[in-house]
């Protein structure tokens, strides 16, 4: 990855909750006490759809010699030294310290450029720190809540020009090693499936035939399965993980503590799925339980695919499946075109189909759009149907969007009053999202922020 970015600053700012906040995941340890990160941390961040290195560093102290501190300020220069950019963090509620403007000078006589950051710019308390913060004479602040994921768009702007001299991104803001659609990071890691649903649904009898041996344990009482089980085999080639998983009954109907365990042990297997096949009886299609588990499926972000299982002995076929359709139209709007296979899972009839849902979802989940092709179809989109005005008749202006990321497609659009746009128009670009970019049965996240269209003053 060409570009390297590094955060620094005294100890306590909030280094280590931003270095969480851009690589979206709890590595770094966060605690109140000065000093808990002592070595250089780097992960694989993403801000906005830009990819980058980030790099934790221990925190600035004055101290030479050969003591803990010394050595771990002298790690924090190589991070520097190393880095195309450097972020200066300071608290704005505690305000500029001397160690700030300290080590503001330090910087300063590096080659290595320096962007001032205030944290801890939620509410009011921050801003006396923040206007304090000019007089280090680093520029214009960058104003952020690390915690809170506040002034994030306004940080990418800030690194935008930097991540272009550095190759991270295109003139016209696009990533250069943006995958294309469908591509996954890594083509030799198994695509993980999990298998769920209520007890007794024929979830082990799936499993095992799509793994073509009885590997699962089976049988007519319910509650069979305890544990996740993760079994490994190849699909077509493709290398496939499945993960058999305990039935999911009602919370209130659940008295055995292992049962209780198993239960969670099966949410956390959602959670760590890409793709969830929710298993489902014919003779009780996507009863409310059901849709309690879809729900959580989506909300978690996974793809989903239903399987209508012991189609076989269903008497009226389509008026079963007109029943499903209009309950998914109803009780379940967040995974609109999620796709449903109907299966035998005893004689094999119809699990072929499941697969290539299972491939296909997956695709739609890893999709990634370029920045450029999402903005014309926003342009034609506000065309069509343009947002309502706000109070007092002024129109609303939406700037841009871009995906911040894939797994699921998550988008973020930049507008005046965010908080102002009606959640009807919000549903409206979502559901033309999944249409003109072939995104059904996958959640769609968009998020919206304040802000102006980064490249609205740039040349090319």
């Amino acid at each position: 990855m060409p570009f390297t970015v590094a955060i620094i600053g005294r100890p306590n700012v909030g280094k280590s909750t931003l270095f969480n906040r851009l690589v979206g995941k709890r590595l770094a340890i966060v605690h109140d006490l000065p000093g808990v990160t002592r070595d250089r941390r780097e992960g694989r961040a993403s801000l906005l759809g830009m990819e980058f290195q980030v790099v934790d560093t221990a925190g600035f102290e004055d101290d030479g010699g050969d003591s803990v501190e010394a050595r771990m300020r002298r790690q924090t220069d190589m991070a520097v030294s190393e880095a195309d950019v450097a972020l200066l963090l300071i608290d704005a509620r505690a305000g500029v310290t001397p160690l700030d403007r300290h080590f503001a000078d330090h910087l300063r006589r590096l080659p290595t450029p320096v962007i001032l950051v205030a944290n801890k710019c939620e509410g009011k308390a921050g801003a006396p720190g923040l206007y304090e913060s000019y007089g280090l004479g680093m520029g214009e602040p960058v104003a952020v809540s690390a915690e809170h994921g506040e002034g994030m768009y306004e940080l990418f702007e800030a690194l935008r020009d930097h991540a272009i001299k550095a190759g991270a991104l295109t003139e016209d803001g696009e990533n250069p090693e943006e995958p294309e659609a469908g591509e996954d990071d890594d083509p030799t890691r198994p695509l993980t499936m999990a298998i769920v649903g209520r007890p007794n649904v024929g979830k082990s009898t799936l499993g095992n035939q799509l793994l073509g041996q009885d590997r699962l344990l089976t049988g007519p009482e319910a509650g069979l399965t305890r544990d996740a089980i993760a079994v490994e085999w190849e699909h077509k080639g493709r290398r496939m993980k499945l993960v058999d998983t305990a039935g999911l009954r009602k919370k209130a109907q659940i008295y055995d503590a292992i049962e209780k365990l198993s239960v969670g042990n099966t949410i956390e297997t959602i959670r760590m799925s890409e793709v969830v096949v929710l298993v489902m009886d014919a003779a009780a299609i996507l009863d409310k339980q059901d849709l309690t588990i879809a729900r959580l499926v989506v909300e978690e972000g996974r793809a989903l695919v239903l399987a209508i299982n012991k189609w076989d002995v269903v008497d009226d076929p389509q008026t079963a499946l007109k029943r499903l359709r209009d309950r998914l139209e109803t009780s379940l709007p967040q995974a609109k075109g999620v796709a449903t296979v109907t299966l035998s899972a005893l004689t094999g009839k119809g699990v072929e189909r499941l697969m290539d849902a299972v491939v296909d979802t997956w695709s739609n989940w890893n999709r990634r759009i370029p920045t450029a092709q999402l903005n014309r179809w926003l342009e034609d989109m506000i065309e069509r149907h343009p947002p309502p005005a706000l109070p007092g008749g002024r129109r609303y202006k939406i700037r841009y969007m871009t995906q911040a990321k894939a797994r699921p497609p998550t988008f973020v659009l930049f507008a005046t009053k965010p908080d102002q746009l009606p959640e009807s128009y919000s549903r409206y670009l979502v559901n033309g999202l999944r249409e003109a970019f072939d995104l059904p049965g996958v959640p769609v996240r968009l998020y919206v922020r304040g802000g102006k269209n980064p490249y609205a003053d740039k040349d090319g």
